[in-house]
């Protein structure tokens, strides 16, 4: 019984609507599409073509939904990175969805690791931990912003203490500067509120983990950087070899290889700074 050739399928991915590009073996564009963004719609589409699809489409918000969905129903799903690449010629939904169809005919994509589902907890955790922390980072820059921009020094840490909140908001005469103040001061409250929630939940799932235990018995590894190595990282055998140079390499990425920046007038490794001789 002579095998079922294969469909190779890109989906233009977008809010609304996927725009859908069907090629078969020999390279000949078979069918085109247009399908609500929607698991029903789009599963439907894919068993209408047979038992042997090819799935493509590029890396973004949806991406990990989309997978997670036609995994089940294709016998192949990649979700590719197409960044680095010449654009020739006009560029439209269309267009791009027969490119990347091509594409994968031809096994020229970069493929995007989507395959530990069974950390999709973890990783939103770990998501929201680091916005909260990079939130109130960005609130206390723009606390001390603006202070300085009115010629008031802000050392240490005791603006953003409620204790001496009283203290510091006098020294603003501007109304609006005050009530901006005062603002970003309650926004600064309900995130440090919020964090210490964030990261314990988070910590609490990345125990459940089985590489959990190895992680963490590597010497400065503390409990919120092995929780985003789980999330991110996922699993080992991603990567090739460990050995590989390159983002295929799991040993230089996974012990935190430091870098090292040069310029024409020196260099930067592991944080130190050394100026070269001129001469």
């Amino acid at each position: 019984m002579k095998e079922q050739a294969i469909q190779y399928v890109a989906l233009d991915v977008h809010q609304a609507t996927l725009v859908v590009s069907v090629r078969d073996e020999q390279g000949s564009i078979v069918m085109r599409a247009t399908v609500a963004t929607e698991a029903k719609a789009i599963v439907g589409l894919v068993r209408g073509l047979g038992s042997r699809v090819h799935i493509t489409f590029e890396e973004g918000t949806q991406a990990q939904w989309l997978h997670d969905v036609l995994t089940k129903h294709a016998e192949r799903v990649i979700v590719c990175n197409t960044r680095g690449r010449g654009e020739i010629g006009n560029k439209s939904d269309r267009v791009d969805a027969d490119r990347l169809s091509e594409l994968l005919r031809l096994g020229a994509l970069k493929p995007v690791y989507h395959g530990a589902s069974g950390l999709l907890t973890l990783k939103e955790l770990v998501k929201s931990y680091v916005a909260l922390v990079e939130d109130g980072t960005r609130v206390m820059l723009r606390i001390k912003a603006l202070f300085r921009a009115r010629g008031i020094k802000t050392p240490g840490a005791s603006v953003y203490r409620p204790s001496k909140r009283k203290e510091w908001l006098a020294r603003l005469e501007e109304r609006g500067a005050r009530m901006r103040a005062e603002a970003l001061l309650t926004e600064l409250d309900v995130l440090q509120e919020l964090r210490p929630k964030a990261k314990a939940a988070m910590i609490t799932e990345a125990r459940r983990q089985p590489g959990w235990k190895i992680l963490r018995s590597i010497p400065f590894l503390g409990p919120v950087r092995v929780a985003q190595i789980l999330a991110i990282m996922a699993t080992p055998w991603r990567f090739r070899t460990k050995r590989q140079r390159g983002r295929t390499s799991a040993w230089p990425w996974s012990r935190g290889r430091a870098r090292t920046r040069s310029s024409p007038k020196g260099s930067c490794a592991g944080g130190s700074g050394s100026r070269s001789r001129e001469g």
